[in-house]
């Protein structure tokens, strides 16, 4: 349903942290134009932790009213309590989204048990596609294959970002769940190979600085082009590793700043990008050609 070069879409914020939904508008466009399949608006690069209720809806309509369907747009509308996801995906159903990004549960380290369950109620209250996302380096949580399984076999859980960097992860996956089901990584560093491996896209933190190189890069690879795939990786290779040398989403809003794409505005507790890391992630934009 959604394949290829999807970008974790960072929130534009002014200095004092208030939305800056000009900016916002803007990357909407250029991302069209790049050649980007999909926005996910309101992820974990897009500070939905630290926006309200209120914002993070009118975020994610904001965004749909603005793509104005040239591309889909996905919604980040994961939480640790049930009852907040269900509200958050009901919330982007009814602003018209595509889909839904579900986040595990974070913090309070639910089972399997738990996890099938909480998603399984989102499903069940919330009739729109819902993709599950693994990402145990933040959430303190990992979904196992089986786990994975057992909720691939409600109609509208149609996916998974995988976000483990385990490539072994994507062979069990799929052998579990079949090829109609839709996995993605969710790691930028091992993206390229997990498409040519089979995944079905790649959800992206890179692809906010340069999102027509990403584009031709999950083209290849999800035409098994390998040569092709790992020539345009290349260059990239930086990017994926500095984008992270701070807790994401601190280096890529600095990059998009450097790159005059969006003001200073970062909330708390992130933090403007350590100035010791400024000319790691200018030689690794270079090298990508963002700069």
């Amino acid at each position: 349903m959604f394949h290829g070069s999807m970008v974790a879409l960072v929130t534009p914020m002014h200095p004092d942290g208030s939305v800056d939904f000009d900016s916002l508008s803007s990357l909407l466009d250029w991302h069209v134009e790049s050649g980007t399949s999909a926005i996910i608006s309101m992820g974990t690069t897009g500070e939905s932790a630290t926006l309200d209720e209120h914002e993070h809806c009118e975020v994610i309509r904001r965004t749909v009213e603005m793509v104005a369907g040239r591309i889909p747009v996905i919604a980040g509308t994961g939480a640790n309590s049930t009852t907040e996801a269900i509200t958050l995906t009901r919330c982007a159903m009814n602003a018209g989204a595509d889909a839904c990004l579900l986040v595990t549960p974070y913090y309070n380290k639910p089972t399997q048990e738990g996890l099938y369950l909480h998603h399984k109620a989102v499903a069940e209250a919330v009739a729109i596609p819902q993709i599950l996302y693994n990402v145990p380096g933040r959430t303190a949580c990992d979904m196992l294959p089986e786990t994975v399984a057992r909720l691939a076999e409600i109609s509208n859980i149609i996916g998974i970002k995988e976000a483990t960097g385990e490539l072994q992860r994507l062979d069990e996956i799929r052998r579990l769940c079949g090829d109609n089901f839709d996995i993605y990584s969710g790691d930028d560093e091992t993206g390229c190979e997990f498409m040519l491996r089979g995944g079905n896209g790649v959800i992206s933190v890179t692809n906010n600085i340069v999102p027509e190189a990403m584009a031709k890069m999950c083209a290849a690879a999800l035409s098994g082009d390998r040569e092709q795939a790992e020539s345009l990786n290349q260059p990239l290779l930086g990017l994926h590793t500095k984008l992270f040398v701070e807790s994401n989403p601190i280096p890529v809003k600095w990059a998009l700043m450097e790159m005059g794409k969006i003001p200073s505005g970062i909330r708390l507790p992130l933090t403007i990008l350590s100035e010791s890391y400024h000319d790691v992630l200018r030689t690794a934009m270079q090298q990508a050609g963002a700069l």
